[in-house]
């Protein structure tokens, strides 16, 4: 290599090889500081890109885990009422059977009345309590439906007929229930009501099962996506953090090699002495 005071050789490949030592060390230093490999387009447009529209998808798959909580909410306040008014409904059974004996004074008979009467208020009371959201199937007709995934497929829960309507027949049964001869027309009306119940109950449990499994289902699917994500984009810092430590080794050996040229030209100096 020729000795020259115009053009430093040693310098410029020493400077050279201490600018790619930081570049290197800009990167590692981002990425610890990050955490993430690839965070942004200038690290990798290609992958960037791939992750942005995961990351899309997974703040859509929020969206519908935040319904079918909802779904299942509403499921689950509605399946408590429903076992609620089946038990009173049982209660019910029993003032039927007290009201059929025939040796009850007129005051007993009303005793029992105004009790049977206070077990259709409760069940009344339940069905109205059953909201969830400010959403109510027991006292509607009304379908209410839950977003199920990112295409917008959608789960529903529904009774089909309101369970309000049927308390008002046997309220007037028990207003009717005057004689023991009441009996088998009283309980034919809470038999009916009786089945209306069982059969909401049985169709809520299965559309609540579905929307549970869904929300199982996503809850997997967005924890998956998430991995997938974090492979791709994620750094890995351990070994970023032992890069950190040789660059930085490198960086001062490259500062150290930068003097060591620089000082030549003064090597050259002493020949004139």
């Amino acid at each position: 290599m020729a000795n020259s005071v115009n053009t430093n050789i040693g310098a410029l490949v020493a400077l050279s090889s201490l600018r790619s030592t930081n570049t290197e060390l800009d990167k590692t230093s981002k990425r610890i500081q990050t955490g993430f490999r690839v965070a942004d387009a200038a690290d990798d447009a290609a992958i960037f890109a791939v992750a942005q529209g995961i990351r899309g998808n997974v703040k859509a798959y929020a969206s519908v885990q935040s319904s079918l909580a909802a779904g299942e909410g509403l499921g689950q306040v509605t399946a408590a009422a429903l076992t609620g008014i089946s038990n009173l409904v049982g209660d019910l059974k029993a003032k039927f059977a007290n009201l059929a004996d025939g040796s009850l004074t007129a005051d007993q008979r009303t005793t029992y009345q105004n009790d049977a009467t206070a077990i259709v208020n409760q069940i009344t009371n339940f069905i109205d309590q059953a909201t969830y959201n400010g959403k109510n199937i027991l006292n509607t007709a009304q379908s209410i439906s839950f977003v199920a995934d990112v295409s917008g497929t959608t789960l529903t829960l529904q009774t089909g007929t309101p369970l309000s309507g049927g308390t008002t027949a046997v309220q007037d049964e028990i207003n009717n229930f005057a004689t023991a001869d009441q009996y088998s027309v009283a309980l034919a009306a809470l038999n009916t009501f009786e089945a209306l119940v069982n059969s909401i109950s049985a169709s809520v449990a299965a559309q609540s099962r579905s929307l549970n499994l869904q929300k199982s289902f996503v809850n997997e699917l967005v924890d998956a996506t998430k991995k997938g994500l974090g492979a791709l984009v994620d750094a890995d810092v351990a070994a970023e953090s032992a890069a950190l430590q040789s660059l930085q080794v490198r960086q001062q050996l490259g500062v150290q090699a930068l003097s060591i040229a620089n000082q030549q030209p003064n090597t050259l100096l002493s020949l004139f002495r």
